[in-house]
Formats: structure tokens, C-alpha cells, sequence
């Protein structure tokens, strides 16, 4: 591996880093530029995957404080999103690179959609109750059932997993914008990591350390830098950012892959 390509590989963590912070979809800058350098798909997306752990975990403290009170939700999510990485993580070593490709900018385009009426749809659920129940029954059952499929997701490539949590959380979790976009930010990085577990454990040959460390790098300071720039974005421009981002995940997901 020559130092040019080292650079890179670090510049496009940082990148990523940030961009997942802050909305999700690092992975279309990182995968990309891994391909590109000559790494093979399934390693470059194995290898991808635990270099993102970096900037999950400098994202995820960069949004500590509005966190705070957040627990009974992350226990609630956090077993859903765990579950579903490993079986997406799984599906990636058994199944043919082309088995998701087709729902994968469904997947995307349903997070945009939640995104954009989310607000509407929360406010016209806590209309029909009470200030004492402003949840209705069905909400949380199909937010964890949605967290394992976006787990799922995650597992298997990862690209926009962010967008599409946040559509989940926009539309059916409580709270302000940022402090969902804190529960996205953990729900992704365990995700990641349970997926890093599995390929350690059942394909440590398909993993090329080099780069998942230079990626790591790279990520780990993009997650400062997204925590730090995300947390002072009102809830119309993250939104915003977060459909731009989106829209580019699908064109290149169905016109450059």
C-alpha cells in the first residue's frame, strides 16, 4: 500500500466520519474510494464496516449531553438494532452482492420519506391522546421492528443506515430532533460493531487491517468534527441535509453501482 493511497483512505474517513455524524451515509464516500484503490467488494465493504467504529464512538460521545435521559429508549432499541446487524452481517457472507441491490433505494427512499413527515405524523398521533399517553400502543412495537430491519441493513452495507434510523425515529420515537439524531448515532455504531464481531469471528481472511485502520483514522476525527457541527444545526437544516445526502445515496446506488 503506498502512502498516497494511505492519505486517501484517511482523507475519506475524515469525510465519512463527519457526514455520519451529523446524518449517516459515510459509507458512499469510503466504499467508493476503496473500490477505486483496487479493494476487492466484499473485503473493501468487511474491511469499510470496522473502520467505521472510529468515528461511532466520537459521534456517539459528541452527543452525550443530549443523551442524557435517553437511556429507557437506547435499552429498549439497542437489543433490535444488535440482533439485526448480526443477521445482516451473516446475509453478506451467504448471499450473492446483488441479493439487496434491488430494495436497497427503497430503503433509503422510505427513511427520506419518514424524514420529511415525521413531524407531521408525531404531531397528528399526540392529537388523538392524552398528555399522560401521547404514544399510541402500535408505535413502539413497529419502531423496534423497524430498528431490526435497519440493523439488518446496516449489517449487510451500512450506506445510508443512518437515514433511514432517522426516519424511523422522526416518525415513531419521542423527543427533539437532535437527540434522535444521538439515538442514531449509537443505534449505528452497535450495529457496526456486532457486525465487526461477526466478520472477526467467521471471515478474518476477507479483512484487509490496513485499511480498516487507516479508515478508523479518518473516521475517528470526522466523528469530532460531525459531533461538533451537527449539534448546532437547527431541525429544518438537518433535515434538509439529511434529504440531500439521501437522494445522492440512491442515484448512486442505482445508476454508479
Amino acid at each position: 500500500m503506498s502512502v498516497l493511497h494511505a492519505l486517501l483512505m484517511v482523507l475519506a474517513g475524515v469525510a465519512a466520519g463527519t457526514i455520519n455524524t451529523i446524518v449517516g451515509s459515510g459509507s458512499l464516500i469510503t466504499f467508493p474510494t476503496l473500490l477505486l484503490l483496487g479493494v476487492p467488494p466484499v473485503p473493501a465493504n468487511i474491511s469499510n464496516n470496522l473502520g467505521m467504529l472510529g468515528g461511532g464512538i466520537t459521534g456517539s460521545w459528541g452527543y452525550r449531553s443530549e443523551l442524557r435521559g435517553g437511556a429507557p429508549v437506547l435499552r429498549r432499541l439497542a437489543p433490535m438494532s444488535l440482533v439485526g446487524s448480526a443477521i445482516g452481517a451473516l446475509l453478506l457472507l451467504r448471499l450473492p452482492a446483488s441479493a439487496f441491490k434491488g430494495i436497497v433505494p427503497v430503503l433509503i427512499g422510505l427513511g427520506l420519506v419518514l424524514v420529511i413527515v415525521g413531524p407531521r405524523l408525531q404531531r397528528w398521533a399526540a392529537a388523538r391522546h392524552s398528555e399522560d399517553d401521547r404514544m399510541p400502543s402500535w408505535q413502539p412495537p413497529l419502531l423496534m421492528a423497524g430498528v431490526v430491519l435497519a440493523g439488518m441493513y446496516g449489517g449487510y452495507f451500512g450506506a445510508a443506515q443512518g437515514v433511514i434510523l432517522m426516519g424511523l425515529l422522526s416518525t415513531l420515537a419521542q423527543g427533539p430532533l437532535q437527540r434522535l439524531n444521538g439515538y442514531k448515532n449509537v443505534l449505528a455504531f452497535i450495529a457496526n460493531a456486532v457486525a465487526g464481531i461477526v466478520f472477526v469471528l467467521v471471515a478474518r481472511d476477507q479483512i484487509h487491517w490496513l485499511v480498516a485502520l487507516f479508515v478508523g483514522l479518518g473516521t475517528l476525527i470526522g466523528g469530532v468534527l460531525g459531533a461538533g457541527v451537527g449539534r448546532r444545526l437547527p431541525p429544518p437544516v438537518l433535515r434538509a441535509v439529511i434529504v440531500v445526502i439521501g437522494v445522492v445515496g440512491i442515484v448512486k446506488v442505482v445508476w454508479f453501482s
